[in-house]
């Protein structure tokens, strides 16, 4: 655990507490560029973690936004502890879908397609 104030890993983290992910490598799929997005609540997305990027592979504009799942939060406890970070991006067997691992352990399959995620 890192003291207030210093670096933690991931891009543009937030000074705090606990240390940030790991970086996760970006996976392609069906011309469709995949990133998780650690730091959701600096982007107002409410929740750091849970949160995926579709983007162009050429271009690296951002398409769409979607949360793979839910970090629910205790007002009571210190907001950092409690986030739950993407640990890992893959294709699936099929190469159609895109399975994420947080870190927990949890896996979710992504569908592209409908831009829907289910549990694993």
């Amino acid at each position: 655990m890192l003291l207030a104030g210093a670096a933690s890993a991931g891009d543009d983290a937030p000074a705090g507490k606990r240390a940030g992910p790991p970086k996760v490598a970006s996976v392609v799929v069906d011309d469709v560029e995949f990133a998780a997005i650690p730091w959701g609540k600096a982007r107002g997305l409410g929740q750091n973690g849970g949160y995926l990027a579709a983007r162009d592979p050429e271009t690296g504009k951002e398409i769409w936004t979607l949360k793979v799942y839910d970090v629910p939060y205790d007002p009571a406890l210190e907001g950092d502890v409690q986030d739950v970070f993407i640990t890992a991006l893959a294709k699936s067997a099929s190469g159609h879908e895109l399975v994420v691992t947080d870190e927990r352990g949890r896996r979710y399959v992504v569908d592209p397609k409908t831009r829907t995620a289910r549990p694993q």
